[in-house]
């Protein structure tokens, strides 16, 4: 039997450079947070797990779905790696116990199934520690890291995401294309260049 792969979502920012909650930015007749639930639901993934931080009520969509599943992290003014944490920590007291996570945010725009589910298969086809999304020459998320690495993805502090441990696997990761991974959006200039694309 093939080992599941969990995904967790990271929606738990504030949003300070753009002055409002990028989450709840509208996009493609919905909004960037519930794109995102949207496409990691059609994935072949298992359980989806979303943190929130600030306006979590605001931010949780009106989607119901049995893999679907959400958590506030209370610590998350230190960070992305505070979510990271918070939802790890999350699947790791549900059963069955998580085997494999892909992380994923919902500023990339233009994220979509298709990607989570190559990365997923490629997993599976590898056995690797880490299959990462490869843009703008950096290997970053969304991202899959094997239950090897929890540990290590549990002792991350602050602003620090897991850009870290892809760097040190280099013998042990996998990679997808994903030439638009570099686009996210952080500010109010960015939102506006993605409205015109």
């Amino acid at each position: 039997m093939k080992e599941q792969c969990d995904i967790i979502i990271l929606a738990a920012g504030s949003s300070s450079r753009l002055g409002t909650p990028k989450q709840l930015l509208p996009y493609n007749q919905n909004t960037l947070i519930q794109h995102s639930i949207e496409v990691a639901l059609a994935s072949s993934a298992g359980r989806v797990i979303v943190v929130l931080g600030p306006n979590a009520e605001a931010m949780r969509p009106g989607i119901v779905n049995d893999k679907l599943g959400f958590i506030i992290n209370e610590q998350w003014q230190e960070g992305i790696a505070s979510s990271i944490r918070c939802g790890l920590l999350y699947l790791l007291n549900q059963l069955p116990a998580p085997q494999n996570v892909l992380f994923m945010v919902c500023d990339q725009p233009f994220i979509n199934t298709d990607l989570l589910d190559k990365l997923i298969t490629l997993q599976e086809q590898t056995g690797h520690a880490i299959v990462a999304s490869k843009y703008a020459e950096t290997k970053g998320i969304p991202a899959i890291f094997g239950k090897e690495l929890f540990p290590e993805l549990l002792e991350l502090k602050g602003d620090m995401g897991a850009k870290k441990l892809i760097a040190q696997q280099k013998d042990r990761i996998s990679t997808v294309s994903f030439p638009p991974g570099n686009i996210d959006i952080d500010t109010e200039t960015d939102y506006r260049h993605l409205q015109k694309m």
